[in-house]
C-alpha cells in the first residue's frame, strides 16, 4: 500500500473499531471482526474500501480453502459491519458466500439413561413427571399444561386435542 492507502485504511480501521464499541459489541466480537479486516486487507494490500465484489468472491473462496466454516460466517460478518456501519455501503453477501446448512439431530436418550434419571429423582410426582413425558412422547411444554382432564378415564389414556 501507498503511505495514502496506509493512512486511509489507518483511519477507517480506527472508526471500524469505534463503531463496534458503539454498537456494544463484546471484545471477542471487536476481536474477530476487526481481524477479518485486517485479514483481507493483508490479502489483497489494498484498502478494503477499494474491493469489488469479485474480488470478495475470490478472497471467500480461497479462504474456504484453508479455513473453517466458522471463520469464514466471522470474517463474512465483519466484513459486512465494516461495510454497512463504516463505509455505508450496502452488500449482498449471500451472493458472495453461504455457508452449508448443517442438520443435527436432537440428543435422544436410550431406555437406560431414561430409568437413571427416574430413579435418580428423589421425589415421586417428579417421577411420575418423567415417566409420563417419557411414556407419552410429550414435549416439557405438553407435559407442564397436561391436566387431569386432558387423561380419558375409561381407557385411561391422554386424549390429544389440545397437542
Amino acid at each position: 500500500m501507498t503511505p495514502n492507502e496506509l493512512n486511509r485504511y489507518h483511519s477507517l480501521y480506527e472508526q471500524h473499531l469505534t463503531n463496534l464499541k458503539l454498537q456494544g459489541k463484546r471484545p471477542a466480537t471487536i476481536d474477530a471482526y476487526s481481524r477479518a479486516v485486517r485479514r483481507i486487507t493483508r490479502h489483497f494490500d489494498c484498502c478494503p474500501d477499494t474491493l469489488t465484489t469479485d474480488q470478495l468472491k475470490q478472497y471467500f473462496a480461497s479462504l474456504i480453502q484453508t479455513h473453517s466454516w466458522s471463520t469464514i460466517k466471522l470474517d463474512r460478518n465483519g466484513l459486512q459491519f465494516f461495510y454497512r456501519y463504516t463505509l455505508n455501503k450496502q452488500w449482498q453477501w449471500l451472493n458472495i458466500v453461504k455457508p452449508p446448512r448443517t442438520q443435527t439431530l436432537p440428543d435422544v436418550m436410550t431406555p437406560n439413561q431414561v430409568a437413571q434419571l427416574i430413579s435418580h429423582t428423589h421425589q415421586l410426582r417428579y417421577q411420575v413427571f418423567f415417566l409420563t413425558l417419557y411414556s407419552m412422547g410429550l414435549r416439557l411444554g405438553e407435559g407442564l399444561n397436561l391436566t387431569v382432564n386432558d387423561i380419558d378415564a375409561q381407557t385411561m389414556q391422554a386424549s390429544c386435542t389440545q397437542w
